[in-house]
Protein backbone atom coordinates (compact mmCIF):
# COMPACT_ATOMS: atom_id res chain seq x y z
CA UNK A 1 0.00 0.00 0.00
CA UNK A 2 1.32 3.55 -0.86
CA UNK A 3 1.99 5.58 1.86
CA UNK A 4 0.92 9.51 2.34
CA UNK A 5 -2.80 8.29 0.94
CA UNK A 6 -6.17 8.66 2.80
CA UNK A 7 -6.45 4.90 2.74
CA UNK A 8 -3.48 4.26 4.43
CA UNK A 9 -4.46 6.89 6.83
CA UNK A 10 -7.31 5.41 7.79
CA UNK A 11 -5.58 2.13 8.25
CA UNK A 12 -4.03 4.03 10.96
CA UNK A 13 -7.10 5.01 12.61
CA UNK A 14 -8.61 2.18 12.31
CA UNK A 15 -5.47 0.21 14.35
CA UNK A 16 -5.92 3.20 17.24
CA UNK A 17 -9.79 2.33 17.44
CA UNK A 18 -9.10 -1.61 16.94
CA UNK A 19 -6.40 -1.73 20.06
CA UNK A 20 -8.17 0.87 22.11
CA UNK A 21 -6.61 3.61 22.18
CA UNK A 22 -8.15 6.72 23.29
CA UNK A 23 -7.63 9.62 20.95
CA UNK A 24 -6.48 13.27 22.44
CA UNK A 25 -6.95 16.33 21.32
CA UNK A 26 -4.19 18.76 22.92
CA UNK A 27 -6.30 20.40 24.90
CA UNK A 28 -7.79 17.38 26.36
CA UNK A 29 -4.26 15.95 27.60
CA UNK A 30 -4.30 19.61 29.15
CA UNK A 31 -7.65 19.14 30.85
CA UNK A 32 -7.10 15.49 31.79
CA UNK A 33 -10.18 14.85 29.68
CA UNK A 34 -9.22 11.70 29.24
CA UNK A 35 -9.15 7.71 30.50
CA UNK A 36 -5.87 7.20 32.31
CA UNK A 37 -5.76 3.50 32.16
CA UNK A 38 -5.40 3.09 28.49
CA UNK A 39 -2.93 4.14 26.01
CA UNK A 40 -3.26 7.40 24.27
CA UNK A 41 -2.26 9.27 21.30
CA UNK A 42 -2.85 12.68 20.66
CA UNK A 43 -2.72 13.59 16.70
CA UNK A 44 -1.84 17.12 15.91
CA UNK A 45 -1.83 18.57 12.66
CA UNK A 46 0.25 21.58 11.01
CA UNK A 47 -1.86 23.36 8.47
CA UNK A 48 1.43 24.85 6.72
CA UNK A 49 -1.07 25.44 3.28
CA UNK A 50 -3.87 23.63 1.20
CA UNK A 51 -6.60 24.06 4.27
CA UNK A 52 -8.48 22.06 1.65
CA UNK A 53 -6.35 18.67 2.47
CA UNK A 54 -6.97 19.61 6.14
CA UNK A 55 -10.61 19.60 5.87
CA UNK A 56 -10.95 15.93 4.04
CA UNK A 57 -8.57 14.37 6.84
CA UNK A 58 -10.73 15.81 9.33
CA UNK A 59 -13.99 14.46 7.70
CA UNK A 60 -12.25 11.38 7.78
CA UNK A 61 -11.14 11.40 11.44
CA UNK A 62 -14.73 12.15 12.04
CA UNK A 63 -16.54 9.51 10.58
CA UNK A 64 -14.63 6.82 12.71
CA UNK A 65 -15.38 9.32 15.97
CA UNK A 66 -11.82 10.35 16.22
CA UNK A 67 -10.72 13.91 17.23
CA UNK A 68 -7.83 16.14 16.49
CA UNK A 69 -5.94 19.31 17.27
CA UNK A 70 -5.39 21.61 13.53
CA UNK A 71 -2.90 24.30 14.18
CA UNK A 72 -3.39 27.22 11.48
CA UNK A 73 -0.80 29.79 10.27
CA UNK A 74 -2.54 33.35 9.59
CA UNK A 75 -1.37 33.81 6.12
CA UNK A 76 -4.26 34.49 3.79
CA UNK A 77 -3.84 30.92 1.74
CA UNK A 78 -4.74 29.16 4.80
CA UNK A 79 -6.91 31.42 7.51
CA UNK A 80 -10.18 30.33 5.54
CA UNK A 81 -12.75 30.86 8.65
CA UNK A 82 -15.34 28.33 6.83
CA UNK A 83 -12.77 25.78 6.88
CA UNK A 84 -11.56 26.38 10.36
CA UNK A 85 -15.03 26.77 11.70
CA UNK A 86 -16.60 23.33 10.03
CA UNK A 87 -13.60 21.55 10.86
CA UNK A 88 -14.30 23.12 14.80
CA UNK A 89 -18.02 21.53 14.16
CA UNK A 90 -16.28 18.19 13.90
CA UNK A 91 -15.60 18.19 17.43
CA UNK A 92 -11.58 19.03 16.34
CA UNK A 93 -9.54 21.82 18.29
CA UNK A 94 -8.08 24.51 16.03
CA UNK A 95 -4.65 26.14 17.76
CA UNK A 96 -2.40 28.61 16.17
CA UNK A 97 0.81 27.54 14.00
CA UNK A 98 2.85 30.93 15.23
CA UNK A 99 5.82 32.46 12.89
CA UNK A 100 5.86 35.28 14.10
CA UNK A 101 10.30 35.44 15.07
CA UNK A 102 10.87 34.26 11.51
CA UNK A 103 7.94 36.56 9.96
CA UNK A 104 9.53 40.06 12.07
CA UNK A 105 13.18 38.44 11.06
CA UNK A 106 14.50 38.20 14.85
CA UNK A 107 12.74 41.66 15.67
CA UNK A 108 11.48 40.42 18.90
CA UNK A 109 9.27 43.77 19.70
CA UNK A 110 7.61 43.42 16.31
CA UNK A 111 7.41 39.72 16.93
CA UNK A 112 5.20 39.82 19.68
CA UNK A 113 2.79 42.28 18.14
CA UNK A 114 2.52 40.46 15.29
CA UNK A 115 1.26 37.10 17.67
CA UNK A 116 -1.22 39.19 19.66
CA UNK A 117 -2.00 40.62 16.53
CA UNK A 118 -2.95 37.48 14.95
CA UNK A 119 -4.09 35.47 17.89
CA UNK A 120 -6.66 37.67 18.49
CA UNK A 121 -7.77 37.42 14.41
CA UNK A 122 -8.08 33.66 15.07
CA UNK A 123 -10.17 33.83 18.17
CA UNK A 124 -12.58 35.04 16.45
CA UNK A 125 -13.10 31.40 15.15
CA UNK A 126 -12.29 29.37 17.61
CA UNK A 127 -11.58 30.05 21.31
CA UNK A 128 -7.57 28.71 20.98
CA UNK A 129 -6.04 27.49 23.91
CA UNK A 130 -3.07 25.91 22.21
CA UNK A 131 -0.39 26.82 20.26
CA UNK A 132 2.93 25.03 18.16
CA UNK A 133 5.49 27.23 15.96
CA UNK A 134 5.88 26.37 12.03
CA UNK A 135 9.64 26.17 11.32
CA UNK A 136 9.99 27.86 8.52
CA UNK A 137 12.79 26.26 7.09
CA UNK A 138 13.96 28.96 5.12
CA UNK A 139 14.66 31.23 8.27
CA UNK A 140 17.08 31.37 10.18
CA UNK A 141 14.64 32.38 13.09
CA UNK A 142 13.60 29.84 15.49
CA UNK A 143 10.34 30.99 16.73
CA UNK A 144 10.25 29.65 19.65
CA UNK A 145 12.97 31.80 20.52
CA UNK A 146 10.39 34.24 21.63
CA UNK A 147 9.64 32.72 24.63
CA UNK A 148 12.76 33.30 25.69
CA UNK A 149 11.88 36.85 26.47
CA UNK A 150 8.06 36.86 26.53
CA UNK A 151 5.37 33.88 28.40
CA UNK A 152 2.76 32.99 26.04
CA UNK A 153 0.91 31.74 28.99
CA UNK A 154 0.59 35.10 29.78
CA UNK A 155 -1.78 34.74 26.40
CA UNK A 156 -4.19 32.41 28.15
CA UNK A 157 -2.17 29.67 26.54
CA UNK A 158 -2.64 26.16 27.76
CA UNK A 159 0.48 24.66 26.20
CA UNK A 160 3.54 24.95 23.13
CA UNK A 161 4.07 21.20 22.62
CA UNK A 162 7.88 21.81 21.94
CA UNK A 163 7.64 22.77 25.62
CA UNK A 164 5.01 21.49 27.58
CA UNK A 165 4.97 17.62 27.07
CA UNK A 166 7.51 15.36 28.51
CA UNK A 167 8.47 13.36 25.23
CA UNK A 168 10.47 11.26 27.15
CA UNK A 169 7.38 9.28 28.34
CA UNK A 170 5.59 10.14 25.13
CA UNK A 171 6.78 8.94 22.03
CA UNK A 172 6.93 11.97 19.28
CA UNK A 173 6.56 10.84 15.58
CA UNK A 174 6.15 13.32 12.74
CA UNK A 175 5.92 13.48 9.05
CA UNK A 176 8.01 16.64 8.78
CA UNK A 177 9.03 16.77 4.74
CA UNK A 178 6.65 13.97 3.82
CA UNK A 179 9.22 11.48 4.91
CA UNK A 180 8.68 9.48 8.48
CA UNK A 181 12.22 9.93 10.61
CA UNK A 182 14.23 11.40 8.08
CA UNK A 183 16.21 14.29 9.92
CA UNK A 184 17.33 15.52 7.07
CA UNK A 185 14.66 17.18 5.53
CA UNK A 186 13.53 18.50 8.79
CA UNK A 187 14.42 21.44 10.43
CA UNK A 188 13.04 21.92 13.60
CA UNK A 189 10.20 19.89 14.06
CA UNK A 190 12.28 17.54 16.60
CA UNK A 191 12.29 16.79 20.46
CA UNK A 192 14.68 15.41 22.65
CA UNK A 193 13.33 11.88 24.16
CA UNK A 194 15.78 8.80 25.34
CA UNK A 195 12.43 7.00 23.50
CA UNK A 196 13.80 5.88 19.82
CA UNK A 197 11.53 3.60 17.95
CA UNK A 198 12.10 3.15 14.21
CA UNK A 199 9.77 4.75 12.12
CA UNK A 200 10.18 4.73 8.20
CA UNK A 201 6.02 4.38 6.80
CA UNK A 202 2.83 4.45 8.53
CA UNK A 203 2.51 1.14 8.14
CA UNK A 204 5.54 1.00 10.99
CA UNK A 205 3.05 2.87 13.05
CA UNK A 206 0.54 0.41 12.89
CA UNK A 207 2.63 -1.91 14.07
CA UNK A 208 3.65 -0.69 16.81
CA UNK A 209 -0.12 0.63 18.01
CA UNK A 210 -0.76 -3.48 17.38
CA UNK A 211 2.50 -4.95 18.81
CA UNK A 212 3.12 -2.10 21.63
CA UNK A 213 0.04 -1.61 23.71
CA UNK A 214 1.73 0.37 26.62
CA UNK A 215 3.51 3.21 25.08
CA UNK A 216 1.51 7.05 24.83
CA UNK A 217 2.05 9.16 21.60
CA UNK A 218 2.03 12.44 20.00
CA UNK A 219 1.92 11.74 16.22
CA UNK A 220 2.14 14.98 14.25
CA UNK A 221 0.71 14.80 10.39
CA UNK A 222 0.96 17.28 7.90
CA UNK A 223 -2.75 16.83 5.73
CA UNK A 224 -0.71 18.48 3.05
CA UNK A 225 1.33 15.75 2.27
CA UNK A 226 -2.11 13.17 2.11
CA UNK A 227 -3.70 12.66 -1.04
CA UNK A 228 -6.98 10.90 -1.96
CA UNK A 229 -6.57 11.42 -5.89
CA UNK A 230 -4.02 9.25 -7.52
CA UNK A 231 -2.57 11.99 -9.75
CA UNK A 232 -2.46 14.57 -6.96
CA UNK A 233 -0.68 12.30 -5.07
CA UNK A 234 2.24 11.70 -7.79
CA UNK A 235 2.12 15.63 -7.88
CA UNK A 236 2.60 15.80 -4.09
CA UNK A 237 5.76 13.57 -4.72
CA UNK A 238 7.39 14.96 -7.07
CA UNK A 239 6.72 18.81 -5.51
CA UNK A 240 8.38 17.60 -2.27
CA UNK A 241 11.52 16.68 -3.73
CA UNK A 242 11.78 19.85 -5.59
CA UNK A 243 11.04 20.87 -1.78
CA UNK A 244 13.17 18.65 -0.06
CA UNK A 245 15.89 19.30 -2.54
CA UNK A 246 15.90 23.02 -2.04
CA UNK A 247 15.80 22.64 1.90
CA UNK A 248 18.82 20.52 2.15
CA UNK A 249 20.97 22.86 0.03
CA UNK A 250 19.06 25.63 2.58
CA UNK A 251 20.62 23.31 5.57
CA UNK A 252 23.78 23.67 4.32
CA UNK A 253 24.15 27.20 5.21
CA UNK A 254 22.76 27.37 8.32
Amino acid sequence: MRDFTHKIYKKFLTSLVENSYSTLRVEDYFLNDFDVKKPFIIIRHDVDRNPLRSLSMARLEAQMGIKATYYFRTIPSTLKPDIIQEIASLGHEIGYHYESLAEKKGNFEEAIVDFDRNLTILREFYPVKNIAMHGRPTSKYDSRDLWNRYDYKKYNILSEPYFDFDFNTILYITDAGRAWGDESVNLRDRVNSKLNIKISNTEDIIYHIKSTKDIDMMVNIHPEHWSEDNLEWYRIVLMRKIKNYIKKIFLKFM
